[in-house]
């Protein structure tokens, strides 16, 4: 936590998207639209899912932490981002940074095991259907989220405990918020344990849960396939549909992130990489499984009826 000269390091600086200048007030206009979009449509997921009596069932249980792991790690990274479009000082505290850091790891972590439950939910409603209250049952579904949860918890704090032990001799952070790697790049410390451990975390956090997803699917695509008739493998199918979406830009953004090989390139698609993982797909969610799935659109149309007649009632 000290630079070479034994000066200690009490903050950081965020260098954001430095060369883009000129772009500052549209980049923040833009951001503010998708991060009010994504708070207001996870919020409503929410809401929606513990109002509505029809949507008491473990696909929407594991919906709505889903929705709440968004609106967590989309908010500890993208409020930052947009007060420093719009303020000279770009600068974060040491522990501001940490807890940003910490924060974020959980939740995306989290996200990654709360996709895989879901994963296996669709699967025992689609291969297994008779025995699917028994084996989805209430603390069953408690147990898979507790999980999820405790797997971002560990995840997060060995990253975070073993980041912000290394000697940092720079503090400009090539980045919009306080990552793993970029921080990491600052210390004059030996930081071969920490990219190793990078490598070893998100590889099996990624290769665990993508293994329970593909073999779940792969599981789900031969039931579909035996079934005999056309609208019953379209209706099956397209319950599917939308987890399916979810997981796969998920996922995809995550491994691009994380297992490519360091170069001065790599940062600048990192930070691509993690504005539609940190801030994009938190909106995309909500309107990826309110579209594409029936039982939520009627869900909606009916509170905008109760509304409706609320108002008229006024």
């Amino acid at each position: 936590m000290k630079y070479g000269n034994g000066t200690e390091v009490t903050e950081f600086y965020l260098l954001g998207f430095g060369g883009q200048q000129q772009f500052q007030s549209v980049l923040f206009t833009v951001f503010l639209v998708i991060y009010v979009t994504s708070m207001v449509g996870n919020t409503g997921m929410i809401l929606l899912i513990n109002t509505d009596s029809r949507l008491q069932t473990p696909m929407y249980f594991f919906l709505q932490h889903l929705a709440f792991v968004d609106i967590c790690y989309t908010s500890a990274v993208t409020p930052k981002m947009l007060q420093n479009f719009i303020v000279e000082n770009k600068s974060i505290t040491f522990q501001g940074c940490l807890l940003q850091l910490l924060v974020y790891a959980v939740f995306a972590t989290s996200d990654c095991y709360l996709l895989a439950a879901m994963a296996v939910d669709r699967y025992v409603a689609i291969c297994k259907p008779l025995h699917y209250p028994m084996i989805m049952c209430r603390t069953v579904c408690i147990l898979l989220v507790a999980g999820s949860y405790l797997m971002g918890s560990i995840n997060a704090s060995v990253h975070t405990g073993f980041t912000f032990s290394l000697s940092f001799c720079k503090s400009n952070i090539n980045h919009f918020f306080c990552d793993i790697p970029p921080v990491i790049n600052l210390s004059c410390s030996n930081t071969d344990i920490n990219f190793m451990l990078i490598l070893v975390f998100v590889g099996f956090n990624l290769t665990f849960t993508v293994s329970v997803v593909i073999f779940t699917y792969i599981c789900i695509l031969a039931a579909i396939l035996k079934m005999s008739f056309p609208a019953g493998r379209k209706k099956t199918f397209s319950t599917c549909a939308s987890h399916l979406t979810a997981v796969t830009i998920f996922y995809g953004t995550l491994s691009y992130m994380y297992l490519q090989p360091p170069s001065e390139r790599s940062q600048e698609n990192m930070k691509v990489a993690s504005i539609f993982y940190g801030i994009v797909i938190p909106m995309l969610n909500p309107l990826i499984y309110s579209l594409r799935n029936k039982e939520v659109k009627e869900a909606v149309k009916e509170m905008g009826k109760k509304f409706f007649r609320l108002g008229q009632n006024c």
